[in-house]
């Protein structure tokens, strides 16, 4: 981002691209584990930019919505630093939008459900259900999850990727609530009601571990009904195990803890296309 003007090189950075891209992954994996890319090729690149575009816009809007906040958790963010202004951050929100909206609406009708709650979820997140405790939380594991819906939808079949919806949903909850544990500070100025400042540090974590023990039980189910071989297995298992551990970490470090469970997240979808892989070349 070197040869941008400082003002586009804000408004990119507003949309965390590495966060919206990642996001544009999930949906292509969903797809690939429902279907293979060879099925529609078309609708998954339209799902994928959809992805892509709304998470952008999402995270422009959750900066705008959170300015206050962040000046205080993440002074360096673009509108706590005055990179760029909170009319501009919403202008570059709805340009997102509108693209996501557009590719969108070439898919499946059941994708284009999808997308329109998603979409809506995204808008009032931040202000109606991030300082609901628990609420907020649970929604953004919703649409981290439901990105590998997304890409299943886009065949027809957002089902096909169930398994892989809910594991991904249960470690983003665990996630999002140390991340929470981190931002007590800023919160509390702020008189959100997050999961931790109600019920306390501790039991919140471990309330996070709780969940994440179901999700990665249920991780090996693919593997029990016979839809993916000992290949899954073998990566899934140091999968469910960086997670644990990154979640049982939390008690010491929030912020190693949440970046550790993120790549365990997507070292779980390696093992879901390393099945799917194997399933297709068997």
């Amino acid at each position: 981002m070197a040869s941008m003007s400082p003002s586009l090189r804000a408004a990119v950075e507003l949309t965390r691209p590495g966060n919206a891209v990642a996001a544009g992954v999930l949906t292509f994996t969903g797809a690939f584990v429902s279907g293979g890319v060879a099925a529609a090729p078309l609708a998954i690149a339209a799902a994928v930019l959809a992805t892509i575009a709304a998470t952008a816009g999402g995270n422009a809007i959750n900066d705008y919505f959170d300015r206050a906040i962040d000046a205080v958790n993440q002074p360096d963010r673009p509108i706590p630093r005055g990179a760029i202004s909170a009319r501009g951050a919403l202008g570059v929100s709805t340009a997102c939008f509108a693209v996501a909206t557009v590719a969108a609406l070439t898919l499946p009708l059941i994708a284009v459900g999808i997308a329109v709650v998603n979409l809506l979820a995204l808008v009032v997140y931040t202000e109606f259900f991030k300082s609901r405790p628990l609420v907020g939380n649970a929604l953004v594991a919703y649409l981290t999850g439901s990105a590998f819906l997304f890409g299943g939808a886009a065949l027809g079949d957002p089902l096909e990727a169930g398994v892989l919806f809910l594991l991904a949903a249960v470690a983003t909850l665990t996630r999002e609530i140390v991340k929470d544990v981190e931002d007590i500070a800023g919160d509390r100025q702020e008189e959100l009601r997050t999961f931790p400042i109600v019920v306390g540090r501790k039991p919140a974590l471990w309330a996070g571990v709780a969940a994440l023990v179901v999700a990665v039980a249920a991780s090996v189910l693919p593997h029990l009904d016979g839809t993916f071989g000992l290949s899954y297995l073998l990566v899934v298992i140091p999968a469910d195990a960086v997670m644990l551990l990154a979640a049982l970490y939390s008690f010491r470090d929030p912020t190693v803890s949440q970046r550790w469970l993120k790549r365990g997240m997507f070292l779980a979808t390696v093992a879901f296309v390393v099945g799917r892989a194997m399933v297709v070349v068997g």
